[in-house]
């Protein structure tokens, strides 16, 4: 069967360097034994080192043509090729419930989407590895005070430890992207309660880290009335006049759980 042509409209970047293929699937071993599930494999560059692991293995992919090519050159794996949207999945039913790694070389424009849908699936997802694009991976690892320190930062650190593993440069893709991809590792950490309202933290990340260079007694007028607001800047002065790059998250979840009272 002839080779699957990349879509610019799926944002597909084909690797084709094995070693670098083969790095990035063996860094599912940091959780081993559990199914792993490989978002858009594309013509199988890992899939190939991946279907040899001693564990239950699926590939999901949206691309009919890539399908139809995995479903050719990896007959083994035929029975185990979704053919749908990953971000339209509903997770509990790839495995029937069971826990399972997650990895991928990730669409970039949609690699954030992805990582919201883990998030929303922590309990069934202890792992998740994979490629995506340099600067991304960058904010996901920061710390508090790097201006590159953000929304996916806080949100993804307050449930997972992040590993930034590797750098790939843009010649091992057909095609070329504009930009460097970097590998990552996400493993779950120890917290199983946020100690605050999950919805609202994610709002008070989102609403100040959308207005970053604005001091939080300023971001949070898109939450609290004046009069809210004016409580929390005599009681909380010096938190509230710092900016969302400089909390950690433990005062992000300070932070929601004072903003829970002032709502109440």
């Amino acid at each position: 069967m002839k080779q699957v042509r990349p879509k610019k409209n799926l944002g597909q970047h084909f690797l084709t360097d094995l070693n670098i293929a083969k790095r990035i699937a063996d860094t599912v071993d940091a959780c081993p034994e559990i199914p792993v599930l490989e978002v858009g494999p594309g013509m199988g560059v890992m899939t190939q080192y991946l279907v040899e692991k001693p564990r239950p293995f699926k590939v999901v992919e949206i691309d009919r043509e890539s399908v139809a090519y995995l479903q050719e050159n990896f007959p083994r794996l035929r029975d185990n090729i979704i053919g749908g949207d990953f971000l339209r999945m509903d997770l509990r039913e790839v495995f029937d419930g069971q826990q399972f790694v997650l990895t991928g070389n990730y669409p970039y424009d949609i690699s954030s989407q992805i990582f919201f849908k883990m998030l929303d699936n922590k309990d069934l997802i202890p792992c998740c590895t994979g490629m995506i694009q340099h600067e991304v991976a960058v904010r996901m690892a920061s710390q508090p005070g790097n201006k590159q320190y953000g929304i996916l930062s806080v949100l993804i650190q307050a449930w997972y430890n992040v590993e930034y593993l590797f750098t790939v440069e843009p010649g091992v893709f057909n095609p070329p992207p504009k930009v460097q991809s970097a590998v990552i590792r996400m493993t779950r950490n120890e917290v199983t309660v946020l100690g605050c309202d999950e919805q609202l933290f994610r709002r008070v990340v989102k609403t100040t880290f959308n207005q970053r260079r604005k001091m939080l007694r300023v971001s949070l007028r898109q939450i609290l009335t004046d009069a809210q607001l004016s409580t929390l800047n005599s009681q909380f002065s010096t938190l509230m006049t710092r900016r969302p790059e400089q909390l950690s998250i433990q005062e992000f979840i300070t932070l929601t759980n004072i903003v829970a009272r002032a709502m109440e």
